[in-house]
């Protein structure tokens, strides 16, 4: 395994990988917000969520559905800023992942990761960690909508 990256290099290849895991972790996940709702603990993040509430029409009565899922399509998610939310915080995770991954590669190949290619390299990690810190205003917006509708 022949590397040209130097001990920073390295450095920054192990907390690129690790930091793109991180995130991705943290999309996929539906603890994002956490409540309670008909005496049940109840969480849902950007597109998915645990413990939700459906109409049973043969009862005639509101039930709660005590499993996590994702919402039935993209349309379902229940505000437009948490649509965008979702859009764009996946498109940030993939610059990570492909910046992480990028970077491994670069621990095992000889001469791959150039001093362009880091700095394009770090660019592209910047945009996709800001697109990770604009997403928390994004889920905001939708935040207090949620709380009326879901009772959080």
């Amino acid at each position: 395994m022949a590397s040209s990256l130097t001990c920073v290099g390295l450095l920054w290849a192990f907390l690129s990988l690790l930091s793109a895991a991180a995130s991705c972790v943290g999309f996929f996940m539906p603890y994002w917000l956490l409540g309670q709702q008909m005496d049940k603990p109840v969480s849902f993040g950007t597109f998915r969520r645990c413990s939700y509430p459906v109409r049973d029409e043969e009862r005639q009565a509101t039930v709660m559905v005590e499993q996590c899922g994702r919402y039935a399509s993209f349309l379902g998610i229940p505000s437009l800023e948490w649509r965008i939310c979702t859009v764009v915080t996946g498109v940030g995770c993939g610059m990570l992942l492909l910046v992480g991954l990028t970077a491994l590669m670069g621990c095992c190949i000889s001469e791959l990761i150039s001093r362009t290619i880091g700095r394009v390299a770090g660019g592209i990690q910047f945009v996709g960690g800001e697109f990770g810190g604009r997403t928390g205003q994004c889920w905001r917006s939708g935040h207090w909508e949620k709380r009326m509708m879901y009772g959080l």
